[in-house]
């Protein structure tokens, strides 16, 4: 029951949709502009930097905000699941974030929410969450494309939290291994499938990298 009691508890959180409700505040519905999502990424480059920067500070912080609470509510009293319970929440809190139901189930694409849920990891295991954030740095340092960045942080969140899975890095009984690794393969997927449309414009080559105009 703590399983799903975590994961509702996520998807209440994660249907705060700070882009879209910053949009609202200047009169628009960011999903009818851009990339039509309310994401970090399209909210950027709608109202500018400032309004970049204040969603995906909203989006990060509702996922470590819940697994805080989860922390306190479930995880004291359940030690030997609770990094368990932190994954379900994280989920949730995505699963929130992508598919709003007050919205149609149109919200943004989870990427911000995911980071909050790696970086929520930190008390548990840092270095998965620091080589995750790295990956993104540099795979966007070196691409110019977010979107491309963005799904080589969850790609190689996926493949380091195997890895450190199997070396028993994680707070895990083995016992419950495979349930952890379906849980981070789902947030994994739900990246990909989120940034369909971008995965086709990377492979046409007419994704926007950073910096990019519309018309160029």
């Amino acid at each position: 029951m703590e399983r799903i009691f975590c994961l509702l508890i996520g998807y209440v959180f994660g249907i705060f949709q700070t882009g879209y409700i910053y949009g609202k505040l200047n009169h628009i519905d960011i999903r009818d502009y851009g990339s039509g999502n309310a994401g970090t990424t399209n909210v950027m480059r709608t109202l500018g930097k400032k309004a970049g920067f204040i969603t995906y500070f909203g989006d990060a912080i509702k996922a470590v905000l819940c697994i805080v609470l989860i922390h306190f509510t479930f995880g004291i009293r359940n030690p030997e699941i609770e990094f368990l319970l932190v994954l379900y929440a994280g989920l949730g809190v995505i699963l929130g974030h992508n598919f709003p139901f007050y919205l149609k189930f149109r919200g943004g694409k989870g990427i911000a929410t995911t980071s909050g849920v790696i970086l929520s990891l930190l008390p548990y295991n840092w270095i998965l969450a620091v080589l995750a954030f790295a990956t993104f740095m540099l795979g966007t340092f070196i691409s110019k494309y977010v979107s491309l960045g963005s799904l080589l942080m969850v790609t190689g969140f996926f493949i380091e939290f195997v890895i450190f899975g199997q070396l028993g890095m994680l707070n895990v009984l083995p016992v419950h291994l495979p349930e952890a690794y379906i849980i981070a393969f789902i947030i994994t997927a739900l990246a990909f499938i989120r940034h369909k449309e971008n995965i086709k414009r990377l492979l046409s080559g007419t994704e926007r990298k950073i910096g990019q105009k519309k018309n160029q």
